[in-house]
């Protein structure tokens, strides 16, 4: 089952449960489920909107979900990011293949093998990654920088989690990252990685029970310009080094999501060194089982 946040011109951001092809408008059932926290904490949460919540959503006039996926607009419903009031959090280096690419860029700036230190310890990489207002859904831009020369997309599964840090669902989330920027100095992370529209989110949240494995979940990054493909990579959940339970307990530690959290769990597809973002680029990212993100490339 999956569950999305769409905008509506009349009602503006609601909560829908998706049943095929069709939206259904949660919040219009139940004002609670106006608010992404409220759904997080409800126990059983698939149980409960297909035995007391689907049945009277579907007496509503049902949004299709193809016509939901489509560049922002007042004047039009559109997915929005699947996030409201929740912090973004991302891993890093969980694949060997986000480590080697981490070091080149590092050994590039005269930097050290501190990203195989990383990958190697027992401590994840996590940092902060964004606000929703930093955020952005479905068909909307991604920036990149005015201050940076390189700049990738990293597709990642994304996890997300009720505020007592339990597994909720998942989506897909862009790091949007200033290479450039992170290889100068490590210390320089939140700058290459923390600015307005670095993080897409979506297009829906499938829950939890719906994924029988996620580890034979698949990635797929897709990148066009000019009508023609730049860029074409695809990697597997199943090639990550650490676990979702490793890295949601550390991320636990001495911290607490009053509203739930977004944790991104790292990529395993990095473009070639000579490739970077320019506007009007578009990004397609494909993950099983729960579908597409697309995002347009602005710059500044």
């Amino acid at each position: 089952m999956k569950i999305c946040r769409f905008y509506h011109p009349q009602h503006g951001a609601r909560w829908g449960v998706v049943q095929g092809e069709a939206v259904y408008d949660l919040t219009a059932v139940d004002e609670r489920f106006g608010a992404l926290v409220n759904l997080l904490n409800t126990p059983g949460l698939q149980q409960v909107l297909l035995d007391e919540v689907l049945e009277q959503a579907v007496e509503g006039v049902p949004l299709l979900l193809s016509d939901l996926d489509r560049p922002p607009s007042p004047d039009a419903p559109h997915l929005l990011a699947p996030i409201d009031e929740q912090e973004v959090w991302a891993a890093g280096v969980t694949y060997r293949r986000s480590r080697d690419a981490r070091m080149e860029e590092s050994q590039k700036a005269g930097g050290g093998t501190f990203y195989d230190k990383v990958y190697e310890a027992d401590r994840p990489e996590l940092f902060f990654k964004a606000t929703p207002f930093r955020t952005v859904g479905p068909n909307a831009a991604i920036r990149i920088r005015r201050d940076a020369r390189w700049n990738v997309p990293e597709p990642e599964l994304a996890l997300v989690l009720s505020p007592d840090l339990r597994l909720v669902g998942y989506t897909i989330g862009n790091d949007v990252s200033s290479r450039d920027i992170e290889g100068e100095n490590p210390l320089y992370l939140p700058q290459a990685k923390v600015y307005v529209g670095s993080c897409a989110l979506g297009p829906v949240i499938t829950l939890a029970e719906s994924v029988a494995d996620p580890k034979r979940l698949t990635i797929q990054l897709t990148i066009r310009r000019g009508g023609g493909v730049m860029f074409n990579g695809q990697t597997s959940i199943a090639q990550m080094k650490r676990t979702f339970d490793d890295l949601i307990t550390y991320l636990g530690r001495d911290n607490a999501f009053p509203q739930g959290v977004i944790l991104l769990t790292g990529t395993g597809i990095v473009p070639p060194d000579d490739f970077t973002l320019e506007e009007g680029d578009e990004v397609e990212m494909t993950i099983d089982e729960i579908g597409t993100l697309r995002n347009t490339v602005k710059r500044g």
